[in-house]
């Protein structure tokens, strides 16, 4: 049986019954994303920066760029759910905003510095959110789902795991050092 490239850790299994313990875990990698980050390129050359990370994927570039484009998505609406009832929040099509040309252009530091900058204001934000603000939720345009900011959280954690996986994965393939 092939592993599934797609998925080097699997698909994001959202957990029942999310505690606080669990909370302060996701905090953590989320925390970690951007350092894990840095260190699964180190050394990388252009060549294998423009290499996907599996065929007919995104190249290692588009997968950095997006963790940064998501992230901030992810990030506006813990914003919106803490500060309005339910809100509907706005949707991105992520595939187009990674194909947008000009990403091939922009030096990977520029979004692995955002991705820095960034999490450390959301983990501020985190570390300060109440049991009950975790509880709180947006609505996703599409299919109307609900989501609950713990597992939004939980969600976040898998997602930075989930892309650093797929860059460690080729490495390993590609047997690069």
């Amino acid at each position: 049986m092939t592993a599934d490239l797609r998925y080097p850790i699997g698909k994001f299994d959202p957990p029942a019954n999310i505690t606080l313990s669990d909370i302060d875990g996701y905090i953590n990698r989320i925390k970690d994303t951007p350092e894990k980050l840095k260190k699964t390129i180190e050394g990388f050359t252009e060549e294998q920066l423009n290499t996907p990370y599996r065929p007919e994927g995104w190249t290692v570039r588009r997968v950095i760029h997006h963790i940064a484009d998501s992230h901030m998505n992810a990030y506006i609406r813990f914003h919106w759910a803490l500060t309005e009832n339910s809100p509907r929040i706005k949707a991105y099509d992520e595939k187009a905003w990674a194909e947008l040309s000009y990403q091939n252009h922009v030096p990977l530091e520029v979004s692995l510095n955002l991705l820095t900058n960034l999490h450390e204001r959301w983990i501020h934000l985190l570390k300060n959110m109440s049991e009950e603000d975790f509880s709180r939720k947006y609505i996703h345009p599409e299919g109307n789902k609900v989501y609950v900011l713990r597992t939004v959280a939980a969600m976040y954690a898998w997602h930075g795991d989930h892309h650093t996986a797929h860059i460690t994965s080729l490495r390993e393939r590609m047997g690069w050092k």
